[in-house]
């Protein structure tokens, strides 16, 4: 009659450290599942964070500035020292010679290959300090000689000291033509003066081709303008092939690119267009 109660005593002491010993068990099991958790996901973590580290060096290692060519670069310097619309310009100068008409105009700098001569950055940076009778080249390039081309005593040597320059060409009715820069600041006449390279004939055909343009440059360069929108840089009367007359019109766009259209000189229309793509 004693012994079953001890049995059962026996049997729940071994049942209660079965279970205890069990848990024991779990909860360890538990632990170790954790831990390899945490170290998985260490491990994934600072994966992620080296390759962060390397991902964003590739991403902006490109720069805005190195999109633009030089040519574009060197459009967009000269332009936003611009002052002077084209139209302007060309009121200017055509102003300056009584009687006269445009026939060219340029703005120095921007794609122009065939630079006029008489602006030479040269004359007014080279040490012909000894026309200024200075012992010292230096006082020549100083802020002085910027601001005052009449110092110098050439005015056609200094205007790329004071910023862009336009360079126009325009006609008496007989063809003979005169070039006139104006600075492209402050709109003032810097030269005038009779091209002395032409002769008869090229003052003929300069008069032929006026009295065929019935349309005017301005016109001419709103056109081109609605087409593509942006800067005229540069405009001048040109033979069409023997078809006639053109206004040949530069236009730079916001993407500093040019574009140049050939418009008819009678009816306005467009007859070839071209975008420089550097």
């Amino acid at each position: 009659m004693r012994l079953e109660p001890r049995r059962t005593s026996r049997l729940s002491l071994r049942s209660r450290n079965l279970k205890v010993t069990g848990a024991a068990c779990v909860a360890a099991a538990a632990l170790l599942l954790t831990a390899c958790g945490q170290s998985t996901d260490s491990a994934t973590s600072a994966a992620t964070s080296e390759a962060a580290k390397v991902l964003p060096q590739q991403t902006t290692s490109a720069s805005p500035g190195a999109e633009l060519t030089e040519d574009q670069q060197e459009r967009k310097k000269v332009l936003d020292a611009t002052k002077v619309t084209f139209d302007d310009a060309a009121k200017t100068a055509v102003g300056e010679v009584a009687g006269s008409k445009l026939v060219d105009l340029d703005l120095e700098g921007v794609d122009d290959d065939d630079r006029d001569e008489s602006p030479s950055p040269t004359a007014t940076g080279s040490p012909t300090g000894d026309a200024t009778g200075s012992p010292s080249p230096t006082s020549t390039a100083s802020p002085t000689a910027t601001g005052s081309p009449t110092a110098t005593g050439s005015p056609s040597a200094s205007p790329g000291a004071d910023g862009p320059v336009w360079v126009a060409e325009v006609a008496e009715k007989d063809g003979t033509i005169h070039t006139v820069r104006v600075n492209a600041v402050d709109g003032k006449v810097i030269e005038a003066r009779v091209d002395a390279d032409q002769d008869a004939d090229d003052k003929r055909e300069t008069a032929q081709w006026l009295s065929e343009a019935t349309q005017t440059p301005e016109q001419a360069a709103k056109v081109a303008t609605e087409k593509k929108k942006g800067t005229v840089t540069s405009i001048s009367l040109d033979d069409n092939d023997g078809k006639g007359v053109i206004w040949s019109v530069d236009v730079v766009g916001s993407d500093w690119k040019k574009t140049t259209f050939d418009v008819d000189a009678k009816n306005d229309t467009i007859v070839r267009e071209e975008t420089d793509k550097d």
